[in-house]
């Protein structure tokens, strides 16, 4: 079991919030066999985020999915270490797969510095015959007591935002290669790398955060 977190910094404020929320939902559910392409692109630059999933395969799949994106981040609830916490994205994915041919698939998430994000991203990519998954993917970039008067309510909503936060957590069973990368960089004074790669049959557990704010509570666990 791999635990990674770095941070806690004050450097990037969290991106304060438009008046006018925008919300995106998705549930699917799938069990079958034969060919299939599943893909999701989140690119908003009011939050810093860019965020892409792509997989295909030719086998027996069996999927649960449900993702939610905000840019106000009380709209979408997230529970990390027991702790609930306002989240901009949040997707939950359970899934299945076996075949003789591989399934092919990749992920990617950046907090965008340029765009008020902290400059974090993590891409990871899978190539197997076999996989069982439960796989958690996490990201807060936005103040959410942005548009709350009361500066006592302000400050109470603002110890329990976690913004900034990019995170995976991972527990997986699998037959083939997997592989990530992770990195950090702040320009003139932060570069922070690691890379992973798992060939073979392997069991993997995994959790990881970027995390830089003044005023989180923090989580429970870390």
């Amino acid at each position: 079991m791999a635990v990674l977190a770095w941070g806690e910094g004050a450097g990037s404020p969290a991106i304060s919030e438009p008046v006018q929320n925008e919300d995106f939902y998705n549930r699917v559910r799938a069990s079958g066999t034969g060919y299939f392409e599943v893909g999701s692109s989140v690119v908003d630059r009011r939050m810093g985020l860019e965020y892409y999933s792509f997989m295909y395969g030719d086998g027996h799949l069996e999927m649960d999915s449900k993702s939610a994106v905000s840019n106000r981040a009380m709209n979408v609830q997230g529970t990390l270490n027991g702790s609930s916490a306002p989240l901009n994205l949040l997707e939950d994915v359970k899934m299945s797969y076996s075949g003789e041919t591989p399934m092919v698939g990749m992920k990617y998430i950046h907090s965008n510095d340029f765009y008020g994000g902290i400059g974090a991203e993590v891409q990871e990519f899978f190539e197997v015959t076999e996989m069982e998954k439960i796989q958690t993917t996490y990201f807060a970039s936005t103040d959410p007591a942005s548009q709350v008067s009361d500066p006592a309510n302000a400050s109470a909503i603002r110890g329990g935002s976690p913004a900034h936060l990019v995170g995976m957590d991972l527990q997986s069973s699998f037959n083939g290669t997997w592989q990530s990368d992770y990195r950090w960089h702040k320009i003139f004074y932060k570069d922070i790398k690691e890379h992973q790669t798992f060939s073979g049959v392997f069991d993997v557990e995994r959790s990881l955060r970027f995390h830089e704010n003044p005023t989180f509570d923090g989580f429970k666990g870390l």
